[in-house]
This record gives C-alpha cells, structure tokens and sequence, in this order.
C-alpha cells in the first residue's frame, strides 16, 4: 500500500468492518482474538450477517474508504492475503466457508487466485478483434451482458468466480434480464442483441462476439467455458475456438 500506514490503515478498517457485516457474529468474534487487542473493535457487530456478494462487500469497503472499486478491490485483496499470514488456516477457511462462491476471487488460497485480470482481458479483445481500448471495453460488456441473458444463472455465477469483479456487472446485468432463467436465442439473434448494446453494425460484432468468447475461455478454462456453453447451439463454442 505504497508506505502510506494511514491508507493501510483505513483499507485494514474498511475491510474487517465490511468482514464482521458479512459472517457471523460468532465468527467474527473468534478471528478477532486471533489478531492484535487493537483491531477486534473493527470486528464487532451486533446485527445478524448480510448474505451480500462480492460485488457488494468491495462496494462497501470502498465506500468506507472514500476509493474507487479497483482500488477497494486491490486494498481487499492485500487485507485478507495479509490475515492468511496473520491467524492459522483453519481460521480462515471457517471464515471462507460463511462466504459464498463469489468472493473465491478475493481469497489467498483456492484455485482461482490468479485470475486474468480485467486489463488483460480487455488487452486480448482489442488484440482479436482490431479494436481500440474503447471499443474493446464495449464489445467485453456487450457480449457478457448478452451472454449472461443467454445462460442459466447458476452457470453465471459458476463464471463469476472466475472473472475479475470489473467483468461481473455486464453478467449480472444479462441475468437481471432472463432472471436467470436461461433464453433461447440463435446466434443470429445474440449477434443482434450485442450490436444493438455495443451500437455498432451487424458485419464487425460477429468478429467481436469471438474475440470475447475466445478471451472468455481462456480466462475460466475450458472446463468452466464448457459447463457454461454445454446448451448453446453448436455454433457458441466453435465461434470461441476459431478465434483462438
């Protein structure tokens, strides 16, 4: 956190706050007598758990700590590498085990702590598909958007924990509009819907359409790619291989 203590300080305040909001009490509690007397009032909090997602919990420690979101994201990230180092493990499974798939990102150990980071995401896209940073911004969150419409909303969230929090409003979005509730939709049809939100013309979003899925693939893996995919007409994932 750059020397800055009174920054440290604020990001370790705004997350253990954030934290004590979202488990339990009784939780809250034993992580607190594991770290220095100072910090346990941080942990303190006499309301029941919040089952709120990752997206949220960054959303409120950024608001605690007057930053942007990637900022409050990268400050998460720092705090609880630093408490994975600070109480045994066994402690913060428990905790990780009060949090829901979604935070996986955020966490020290599991299979998903290097994830592609959503800068290099974008990098590959404008790469595949000849696109300027701007464009390839819109065409990532047109054909998220419309490809989290697409699929289940479990299969959403199955691509939430592998995807860098900047990449899961455009899916949470396309599953707002199916309430997660998977729509059938050729692939005429989801090119039609990622120009009409990329506003752009019908030739070039095709083009787009593969960057992103191809990018998409290899962000997740194949398998998660696959799982999400599985119920596409046969003409989603060949699209993805094409591009590669």
């Amino acid at each position: 956190m750059g020397g800055d203590r009174e920054r440290a300080e604020r990001a370790l305040r705004a997350t253990l706050q954030t934290l004590a909001e979202r488990i339990s009490a009784g939780e809250a509690r034993q992580l607190a007598e594991q770290l220095a007397p100072e910090l346990a009032p941080w942990l303190s909090s006499d309301k029941r758990s919040q089952p709120f997602d990752v997206d949220e919990f960054v959303r409120r420690v950024a608001e605690r700590e007057e930053a942007d979101a990637a900022t409050a994201e990268r400050d998460v990230r720092i705090v609880l590498a630093a408490l994975s180092q600070a109480v045994p493990a066994r402690e913060l499974d428990d905790v990780a085990a009060e949090l829901d798939k979604t935070f996986a990102p955020l966490l020290p150990r599991g299979p998903y702590v290097d994830l592609l980071s959503a800068e290099e995401f974008m990098r590959r896209v404008a790469q595949r598909g000849g696109l300027d940073d701007s464009a390839a911004r819109r065409a990532t969150e047109a054909v998220l958007e419309t490809l989290g419409e697409r699929i289940a909303g479990g299969e959403v969230d199955d691509l939430l924990t592998r995807l860098p929090l900047a990449l899961h409003t455009p899916l949470k979005a396309g599953r707002a509009h199916s309430s997660g509730i998977a729509r059938r939709m050729s692939f005429d049809e989801f090119a039609q819907r990622v120009a009409e939100r990329e506003r752009t013309s019908s030739f070039p979003v095709r083009e787009h359409t593969a960057a992103v899925l191809a990018t998409l693939r290899e962000a997740v893996g194949d398998d998660e790619f696959f799982d999400a995919t599985v119920q596409l007409p046969a003409d989603y994932p060949r699209v993805a291989v094409r591009s590669g």
